[in-house]
This record gives structure tokens, sequence and C-alpha cells, in this order.
């Protein structure tokens, strides 16, 4: 099996401890699925203005262009964007931490030139899942490529449903839904709803690929940089972007599902139990073996 690569920005304020976070639980939890992993460091934001004058030096670009995924730890850097700008971007899933559900998966391109991809790309992922998806949109087009994408997958659940519906699932009923796919115009709107409705953004992990390469991924929010230093940065949102870049990024589900086990877990955990940045990483890592279930020799692959 092949070395992946992962370009790690870090950047400023809260960025450093909640790469350290991420990058602690992924050495953990790659060595227990067998997978090799490169974790790549590259100067970002502050950190690569003061190496060389820039928020994204050449070497980051490069380092970045030539990884198999990228994970940023500051989503609110506008360095961030240019970022997403180098990329030849083409859809978006965001992992929606929902209880009593676990998560929900939504997904939507990131123009209607790439509906098929985003539509493709989800059945696989609901493949992967529980086998539900749902479908919101109501353009011909739309329609018609759900319709295509349905009849080349044999015992998943599809239902195609208005937004209101949706939302109203996503609010009364988030344990029905599994993947939600939706047109360009309405993803926004359905990823922001689904972390109303979970009650923080930082249950959220974003990703943003292309048809072909590196994609990139981040946590819904950043902390204030007041907070960095103290050890108390809540690295929840992190660790579940680090599960989310595993499944979409690397194509390595069953690690992916063992990391975001062991995070619901914790994260469910009595309140007397210590939340802060090192004790929630110390107790996730602490339950990956338990948390795994999967029992092949090789993590799936889903193309």
């Amino acid at each position: 099996m092949s070395v992946k690569t992962v370009a790690c920005l870090a950047g400023d304020g809260v960025g450093p401890e909640l790469m350290a976070a991420a990058t602690r639980a992924l050495d953990c939890v790659t060595r227990l699925h067998a997978i090799e992993l490169d974790d790549v460091h590259l100067p970002f934001a502050g950190e690569g203005v003061t190496r060389s004058g820039h928020p994204l030096p050449p070497e980051t670009r490069a380092g970045y262009r030539n990884a198999d995924a990228i994970l940023v730890a500051s989503p609110d850097e506008p360095a961030f964007e240019g970022v997403k700008a180098d990329l030849a971007l083409a859809w978006r899933v965001a992992r929606v931490h929902v209880e009593p559900a676990g998560d929900v998966v939504i997904a939507g391109p990131l123009g209607s030139w790439a509906n098929e991809i985003a539509i493709g790309r989800a059945f696989s992922c609901a493949a992967s899942r529980r086998g539900r998806i749902v479908s919101v949109g109501e353009s011909k087009d739309w329609c018609a490529a759900v319709e295509t994408e349905r009849a080349r997958w044999d015992g998943l659940e599809v239902e195609e449903v208005a937004l209101g519906a949706a939302l109203v699932s996503l609010r009364e009923q988030p344990e029905t839904l599994d993947v939600i796919v939706t047109e360009a115009h309405l993803v926004a709107a359905v990823i922001d709803a689904a972390a109303h409705f979970a009650g923080s953004g930082a249950s959220v992990a974003h990703a943003w690929l292309p048809d072909e390469g590196p994609g990139v991924f981040a946590p819904g929010t950043s902390e204030p940089a007041e907070n960095a230093g103290f050890g108390v940065v809540d690295p929840m949102g992190m660790l579940l972007t680090t599960s989310l870049m595993l499944a979409e990024g690397l194509q390595r589900r069953a690690a992916s599902r063992t990391l975001e086990r062991a995070v619901g877990q914790v994260s469910r955990s009595p309140r007397s139990v210590a939340h802060d940045t090192r004790s929630f990483t110390d107790a996730v890592i602490e339950l990956l073996p338990q948390a795994r279930t999967d029992v092949e020799h090789f993590d799936e692959v889903w193309r």
C-alpha cells in the first residue's frame, strides 16, 4: 500500500494546538489500521509571513498541491481562501455531529456543472455507511442526474424531498438521516441548519474537493486567538475533520469510522471527565482500539 501524504496547515492562534491534537490522533488511528502516512507541516498564514513575507509561500503551495489531502486548523485565516482558490474544487461535503443520530453527511456541488460529480460521490459515501440517501433539489438537470446515479446502485434507499421536509427531518428526526445531497445553491443553507440543530459549529467538519487531486479539510469554527496557549481549546471539531479527511480525502473509511466513533464516545462522556484539549484527545486515543469494529485485512476503498 502506497504512503499517503497529508499537508498540515496549522496557522496562528489556536491552530497549532488543534493541529497537534489532530496529528496525534491521526498517527494512532493509521497505525491501528496499518496505513502508511506522512504528515508534512507547511508554513501558513502568520508563520508563512514570518518565514518568507507571504501567507502562502511558494513552498507551501507546492507542498499541498502534491499531497493526497490538505488539513487546515485555522479556517478563519484569509489565506485559507487562497488555498481553496488554488485548487480545482468541484464539490463540498460536511459531516455534522447531531445527537442522537451520531452524524449526518451533507454534500453538494460547487456549481451545477459539477452535479454528477457530487451526486456520484454522495451515493458512494452512502453505500459505505447506512445505505440511505436523501436528495434535495427540484431542477430538471438535478433530478435527471439523481435518477441516472440511482440506476447504478443496488440496495440503497433513495428519497427525493423538498428543502422544507429535509429541514424538518434534521430538526425533529435526525436519526432517520444518513447522507443528504443537494443542489449548489442549497448546500450551505442545509449545512448551516444542521449545525444550528446540533447546537454548535464545533460539531461540524467541512471539506472542499476536486474531481481528482487533493481536497481541503477544515473544522466549522475557530476559537478566539486569546484562548491559545492555555490548553482549553475544544479539539472535537478538528478531530471530526480528521475523520472526514480519512474517509473522503484518503479513502480510508474504516479508519475514519474508528476515529469518529471514539470522538463521539468521548463527547458523550460525563462532564466530570476533563474536556481540556489534551485530556479530550488522550481519551479519544485510548478508545481507538475498542472503537474499531472492522475485521477486514485492508481498508475498503470507495472511488
